[in-house]
Parts: structure tokens; sequence; C-alpha cells
């Protein structure tokens, strides 16, 4: 049994009474809420009591039938908590939740109200969330409606939940007008993170869609203020009108519509747009027409109808490329390109041609024009010439000289196209008389460059007005206008080398020889190197074939004035000119000398071949026996791949005449600079050689000078070699740095490797004894050789012999190559045995 006559010591303490329920919690809930009862009778205004105690009561009736009359009762305690919880959301809302469960729709609503009536307003975010998916669930959209509405009152920036929620419930209308009212709204933003360009093309595409549902607004201005708004997306808005249009069953409108679209959009990307919806629109037309005409059977007005909608159509796509080159000339009207596009466009229609070039050169700024604004104005005076009409050309040219170009070289143009307007029509002293005007020099003279001047007051400077006058001038002028138009061109220092060498060439067919030497140093001393060049060239070789020897100090006197302060690029050419002159007029010394300096003057690129061109030339005058010194300065000053060809083609010379022993010499010294693995046709050159001319003993001494200059190449490489090693093992270190003094195991295997691969190539290298070298001698013995050794012989060298301590069975050459290697056995340096060779061999 319970204690139902059990009253707390403190009536008013909400905590003895929590423990008093906690205590009675898992008893009978007629008792329990007999208890809540009791304590909410003393403790009316206790939250928490009324809290749990709603809970329990709705927690007791959880799972049961909302037509029960439990439901009732706990509506009612609701109702009385209410009164004195009127200030709390938390009660509100579970009394709202309750209410909706029970599905009592106008209860709800009130209480709803009544809650938000009774809230503070800061408290109503807490309750709209509830009221409104409440009122969305609900079968009356007007219902809803009305609570949106109320709602955004409160909150406008929740507009788009709102409109959302119309779509769905197909109240397009209103949804219209909203949207319409959010997109003027500029301080509205969207939650959804739109823009205003999107919430306008939303706005577009319901009302062009939905035409028969939104009455509230006018279409046409809403999309039009679009247009004057969102200029850089023009091509949907106007698609969306036409589509509007075409919902509506206004199929003219729309078609002007589309027309107005093509004629002011300014891009391509809105063109292709609206062109595209167009012809799409078109196609749509043409294909209903069709099938009605098909059910209905036909008839000859149906076909009429057809046969307009179809050239319509084909009107429409022969339009396109005009409509298109329209669009890039409003995008920019200053584009010459464009406007020779659109000409062409209108081939075969003369009037559109004439009225379109009238436009372009009106409407061109020749300052902010794209391309050349002048051939807009020949392309003009062209066309009336073409037709024959050359009067209006000469109009049109007149007209055309008149225009204050950006540049001089547009008017010169002009003048020059003018002039050769009347060449064709054979108007040869019309053609002179504009060109003669054009160059007339102006009242007020201005620099070429000066901007500030129109080009009327500079056009007088321009070379290609005068180049062709003075091409008129020789062909159809006098003597002296041409020389005058020359002289002219030269005094206004815009002559150019060509119009130098033209100037000279006129004079000299004239043959006014004299005077064209003197145009020829007017030109030199208008221009420096390297612009100089083609005149001097010119100059020299004119005066050559004029005089040849018979002015030989006058040309010596040009060739140095050419040749002063000449670049090592261009001075080959002068040099062997000049060489020439004096191989075939002077004398063969000053040749040579020529040639000597030629060597040091050109480039290094071409010294090479320079120092062929001296060698060929000395052999023919003086003698092969001349170039000896020439080769030998030849080795000296080119780098070795081209000092080793020389010593190449010193030694095969020398062995053509007999000197052996000087050919050996040679190769001798160039094998320092030879390296056995880069240059092995060397080493095969001297050892055909030797086998040619010498015998065993020089054969062997060949082959130790190439294991010895071998060796030292490896020397160099494998410093190098052992320094890059160093650096990249810097940082880790070898067993050699861990042990100083000691060489680590991987060391001394590579030291190893390396050894055996040298004696490797020492066995190869050495002569095999067993097999017979057929060496190329004549047929005389050893013993021979050493008679004939022992005569006397005039140019024969005096070798001392100091070194007595060499080899025993050395014969005459044994004594050579042992002088040569220094008495000691070592291989002489690259300059002892050039200094050998040029003060003992060379006589």
């Amino acid at each position: 049994m319970f204690d139902f006559d059990f009253f707390p010591k403190n009536p008013y303490s909400v905590k003895c009474w929590m423990r008093y329920i906690e205590f009675k919690q898992n008893g009978v809930k007629s008792v329990l809420n007999m208890i809540y009862e009791r304590a909410l009778k003393e403790l009316p205004g206790s939250y928490k009591l009324w809290y749990n105690y709603l809970r329990e009561r709705r927690k007791q009736v959880k799972g049961k039938c909302i037509t029960e009359p439990a439901y009732e009762e706990i509506n009612n305690c609701h109702e009385r908590a209410l009164v004195f919880m009127h200030k709390m959301p938390r009660i509100w809302l579970d009394y709202c939740q309750f209410l909706v469960a029970q599905c009592k729709i106008t209860r709800s609503r009130r209480t709803f109200d009544r809650a938000l009536r009774a809230l503070p307003v800061t408290q109503h975010p807490r309750i709209w969330p509830l009221y409104l998916r409440f009122a969305r669930n609900l079968p009356l959209p007007e219902t809803a409606i009305r609570v949106y509405r109320r709602y955004l009152k409160l909150s406008p920036e929740n507009a788009e939940e709102y409109i959302d929620y119309l779509r769905s419930c197909s109240k397009l209308d209103e949804a219209a007008v909203r949207l319409a009212a959010v997109v003027n709204d500029e301080s509205f933003v969207s939650k959804e993170g739109k823009s205003n360009y999107q919430l306008w093309h939303e706005l577009c595409d319901l009302i062009s869609q939905n035409p028969d549902k939104v009455n509230s607004l006018n279409v046409g201005a809403i999309i039009r203020g679009g247009l004057t708004r969102f200029t850089d997306q023009l091509g949907k808005l106007w698609c969306s009108l036409a589509d509007y249009y075409i919902r509506s069953g206004h199929f003219e409108k729309a078609r002007d519509v589309y027309e107005e679209a093509i004629l002011t959009v300014v891009t391509v990307r809105d063109f292709t747009q609206v062109f595209d919806s167009y012809a799409q629109f078109e196609e749509s037309m043409i294909a209903a027409k069709m099938e009605t005409t098909s059910e209905m059977g036909k008839d000859e007005e149906e076909d009429i109808d057809l046969e307009l909608r179809l050239a319509r159509f084909e009107q429409l796509i022969a339009r396109r490329p005009l409509l298109l080159n329209s669009v890039l000339l409003r995008q920019n009207p200053h584009n010459v390109h464009e406007w020779h596009k659109r000409v062409k466009l209108y081939e075969g229609k003369p009037r559109q041609i004439i009225n379109t070039y009238t436009e372009a050169v009106q409407t061109v700024d020749p300052m902010k024009a794209t391309g050349k604004p002048s051939s807009l104005w020949v392309s003009f005076a062209k066309f009336y010439e073409e037709n024959e009409q050359l009067d209006d050309a000469r109009t049109i040219f007149e007209k055309a000289t008149k225009v204050n170009y950006k540049q001089v070289d547009d008017l010169a143009g002009v003048w020059c196209e003018y002039g050769e307007m009347e060449l064709r029509h054979e108007n040869y002293e019309q053609a002179l008389r504009i060109l003669r005007k054009a160059t007339a020099i102006p009242s007020k003279k201005a620099e070429y460059f000066d901007v500030s001047e129109p080009v009327q007051n500079r056009v007088y400077k321009s070379l290609k007005v005068w180049s062709m006058l003075a091409d008129l001038e020789e062909s159809m002028g006098t003597f002296q206008s041409t020389k005058a138009v020359y002289d002219r061109i030269i005094d206004l220092r815009i002559a150019t080398p060509q119009i130098i060498i033209n100037y000279a060439m006129f004079l000299e067919e004239h043959n006014y020889f004299e005077e064209s030497f003197k145009a020829y140093e007017r030109g030199i001393a208008l221009f420096r190197w390297p612009n100089v060049y083609d005149i001097w060239n010119t100059y020299l070789t004119k005066f050559i074939d004029r005089y040849g020897g018979k002015k030989l100090e006058r040309a010596r006197d040009l060739f140095e004035q050419a040749l002063d302060g000449c670049p090592a690029k261009f001075a080959k050419t002068i040099y062997l000119l000049y060489a020439k002159l004096e191989e075939e007029f002077g004398l063969a010394r000053h040749a040579m000398a020529v040639y000597e300096r030629a060597t040091q003057a050109v480039d290094n690129t071409e010294r090479h071949h320079m120092f062929n061109i001296y060698i060929k030339r000395a052999a023919e005058i003086y003698g092969v026996t001349y170039t000896r010194a020439i080769y030998q300065k030849a080795i000296e000053v080119l780098p070795d791949e081209h000092s080793r060809d020389m010593c190449l083609r010193f030694a095969d010379m020398e062995s053509k005449l007999g000197e052996i022993d000087r050919g050996r010499a040679i190769y001798s010294y160039c094998s320092q600079i030879c390296d056995p693995r880069m240059t092995a046709t060397f080493w095969q050159t001297w050892k055909e050689f030797e086998i040619r001319h010498g015998n065993e003993d020089t054969i062997r001494e060949m082959l130790r000078i190439k294991r010895s200059v071998q060796a030292t190449y490896n020397t160099q490489v494998n410093f190098m070699s052992s320094q890059m090693m160093k650096a990249t093992t810097n940082a880790t270190g070898t067993i050699s740095d861990l042990a100083p003094g000691q060489m680590g195991l991987d060391d001394m295997k590579l030291l190893e490797q390396q050894a055996q691969l040298l004696a490797a190539e020492a066995e190869q290298d050495k002569p095999k004894l067993k097999e017979k070298i057929l060496f190329v001698r004549s047929d005389t013995s050893r013993s021979e050789l050493a008679e004939l050794a022992k005569q006397a012989n005039p140019d024969e060298i005096d070798i001392d012999d100091e070194d007595e301590d060499g080899d025993e069975d050395q014969g005459p050459e044994g004594k050579l190559l042992h002088h040569w290697e220094g008495g000691g056995g070592g291989l002489l340096s690259r300059e002892q045995c050039y200094r050998t060779f040029t003060q003992k061999w060379i006589v």
C-alpha cells in the first residue's frame, strides 16, 4: 500500500518533491500523477515540476489511439501549465508537437499563434521552424501561404524557401512576384549562395516557361530590364523573352525578338546562343507545319505557307556570316580586317559594297584602327577602277590623301597606290605629277617621327614615295630629273645602301663613271659598318672592273679605307678582293702580304679557311716550299682541331717532297695534341707513314710516343675524375678517408683494373716479332743504309754525339730519334720539338 497521506516536511522545496517522485517512479501511474498534482498545487510556478509532469503524462499515452480520452486530459494539463509557464518556449513546443501528433489542425494552428503572441520576439525562431513544417505538411496551401507571409515579415531573408514552396504547390504567379521582389532588392543576400544574375535567370525561366500561369507581372518589361542590367549575359535573356512569346503563341513577336537580338548583341557567344535558338525555332515551326499539312491533306495555301517558312529559314542560314560580321563590327567598329570581310560577303552586290565602303571610311578612326585604315580607301578606289570609273577612283584617292593617319607609311601607301593606278592606265605624266606632288616640301617642315605633326607634313621624308618616284624618273624621265631625285634623297638623309647602289648603277649605265664613284663615296659617308659593307663591296668591284691596274694606288687607298674599322665578320671578302687585285695587277709579295694580314683580321671561325687559301695561292705563285712558313704560322695560331689538320697536310707535303725526316718531326710535334682515344685517324696516318718510309726502330719509337701521350692524357683525366670523386664522396667518406695513409679495398681494385687495361693496350701496341712487318723500303740493306749515311750530304744537319749512353745498336735513324728524345730517353715537350723543327730542319 502506498502512503497517500505522506506530506513533505518542507512542501515548498522542489528538491523534496522530486525525491518523492523519484521514489514513486516505478509505482502506479495514477499515484505518480497525484503526487505531481499535489506538488504543483503547492508550487504552481515550478518549471521543473511542470516539465517533468507533462513529459510523464505524454509518455503514458504514447502508442495509444489519438481518440482516447486521455489525450484530452493531457491537453488540459498543458493548458493549465501554460497559465503559469506561458513564457517558456519548451512548454509551447512540446504542446504544439503533441497537438500536431493528434492531427488537430485548427487547434494546432491556433496554439502556434498563441505561442507566437505569448513569447517574446527573440524566442520566435524556435517556434517558426516547427510551425512552417506543420504548415507545409498540410493539404491546404492557402494556410501555409498565409503562415509564410507572416513569417517573411519577421525574416525576409528566407524568401527563397517560400518561393520553393510556392513552386512545389504550383502557385507560380505569387512565386514570380516574390522572386521579382527579391531580384529588385539590392540588399538581399541569398542563403543558397546564388548571385543576383542567377536569381534573374531563375525569374526569366519561370515567367517564360509558364506564360499562362504568371499574370501579375509584365514579362517583357522585366526581361528587358535584365538586358540593360546584365550586359554580359544578353544571349540567355533574349532567348528567355523569345521563349515567353513562343509559349504564349505569339510567334511573330518571338521572331521580332530574335531579329532584334541578333542585331544588338555584341559578343560572339551571345550571338551564337540567339542564332541557334532562332534556327531551332524556325525548324520547329516548319516541322509543325509539315505535320499539320500531312494530317489535313494538301492545300494550296498550306503549301504556300510552308514554302514561305522554308525560304525564311534558308535566308536565315544564308545571313549568318553577315550577321556574325555585324556582331564583330559592333564589338570593335575600328577593325579594318572585319570591314574588308564584310565587303567580300557582299560580292556581286555593287550598291551594298559602295555603302559598306562609305560607312567604313566614315566610321573607322585612324588613331584607333586595328589594321591599316588606308587599305579601306585604296580598296574603295580600286573598286571604282575595276568598274571603269576612273574619275570616281581619283576622287576617292584625293580624299584619302587628306585623312590624318596615325603613321606616315599609311599616307605614303595611298600616294603610291594612286600613282600605280595611273600607271596601270598608261597615264605616265599623271603618275609623275602625283608623286612629285607627294614629295613636295610642305610650307612647314617636320621630322619624320614627330607624332605631334600631321602626316601630310612628314610624308616628304617617306622613302617609299621617293623610291617609286626615282623608279618612274629613271624609266620615263630625263637623266637630269632622275639625278636630281637621287640627290634629293641623299640630301634628305633617307637613303638606304640599296638606293646608293641603284644611283651609282644608274650613273654607270649612262657612262658617268666618276659620278657613280662619287655616289658610292657619298653613301659611304652616310653609313657605318655593317650597313656600309654592300656599298664598299660594290664600289671596289666596280672600280677594279673599270680601271683594273691603271689606278693601282688609288685602288689600294680605297681598300685601305674599306679595311679601316672593318669588322672581322666582313673582312674576308674585302681581303680576298684586295689580294686578287694585287695578284692580277700588282706585286706577288704585296698579295702575300694581304693574305698574311687577312689571316689575322678575319673572324676566328674563318681563319682556317683563310690559311687554306693563303697556302694554295702561295704554292701556285712561289712554289710548294714557300708554304712551309705559312704552315708553321697556321699551326701556331689555329686551335688544336684545325692545327691537327694543318700538321697532317704539312707532313703529307713533306713526304711527297721526299723530306721524310721533316714529315716525321711534324708528326712527332703534332702527336702532343692528339689524344689516341679521340684522334685515331692521326695515329693511323702516322703508322702508315712509318710503314712506308720507316723501319722497326721508328715504328717502336712511334708506339712509345703514343703510349707516352696516352699516359699524359690519362693522367689528366684521372686527376679530373679524382677531383670529381672527392667532391661527390666528401660527405660520406671512404675507407681511405677513415684510415689516412692506407688505400681502401675498392680503390685498390680500381687501380689494379686500370693497370691491367694499360698493360693490355701496351701488349697490343707492341710489334709482334713472330710476324714479319713489311716496310716499304728501297732495295738496300741495313749496311748499305749505313754506307749511304756516311756519304757527304749537303743538307745534312750537324747533330752532336752528346748521347753516348744510348742504345748501342742505333743506326742513323736511331741517332736522330735519340736526338729528338733529348739524349735521356724521355719525350721532348711540344715546344722543344717545335723549336728543334723550326731552327734546324727548315731551311
